[in-house]
């Protein structure tokens, strides 16, 4: 069992987190275009309109970059090529929503971190097997991978909004 589900009366899997609530708020989101007022905290992922968690505000934005973490607050990494062949930057924890279905299922689209000068940041440690945590903090921008990858969003406990930035990415 992930973390926020139960089973109901007849063993089905019901949704107590909010997890999906959140990754479906940014997708309805991304999916509007108004403009309204700020909350107080400048990365809140319920924070209205998309562009708002940019600085200056306001700016044109199609994407609200997040990460999910697992139960010991580990980001979820997911795998993405680019278009130089052998490239061993291939491993993402930044994520955009592209559509959520059955209840709390999610179709990401992993996005390519970005250091300074547009390179790819290499998010792995050197052992090539878990997220290097002060690498996160290089990246600067991001590129849209055309890899996507299919979630059930019951199964990470926590999401964090990071940045809203303009991708490109056609709806």
């Amino acid at each position: 069992m992930g973390c926020g589900r139960n089973d109901d009366a007849v063993g089905h899997k019901v949704s107590k987190g909010c997890v999906c609530d959140v990754v479906r708020a940014i997708k309805d989101i991304q999916d509007q275009n108004v403009d309204e007022g700020c909350g107080p905290c400048p990365t809140n992922c319920f924070l209205e309109p998309l562009g708002g968690l940019v600085s200056p505000a306001r700016m044109q934005a199609d994407t609200r970059v997040f990460m999910l973490l697992d139960k010991d607050g580990t980001p979820f990494k997911a795998f993405f090529r680019t278009r130089e062949s052998g490239d061993h930057h291939c491993y993402s924890v930044f994520f955009r929503v592209e559509d959520i279905f059955d209840g709390c299922c999610a179709t990401l689209r992993v996005l390519i971190p970005l250091k300074h000068g547009d390179h790819v940041a290499d998010l792995l440690t050197e052992c090539g097997t878990d997220v290097d945590l002060s690498t996160i903090c290089k990246v600067v921008n991001w590129e849209a991978s055309t890899s996507c990858i299919t979630v059930d969003l019951n199964c990470f406990c926590a999401v964090q909004c990071i940045k809203d930035v303009f991708l490109g990415v056609c709806d």
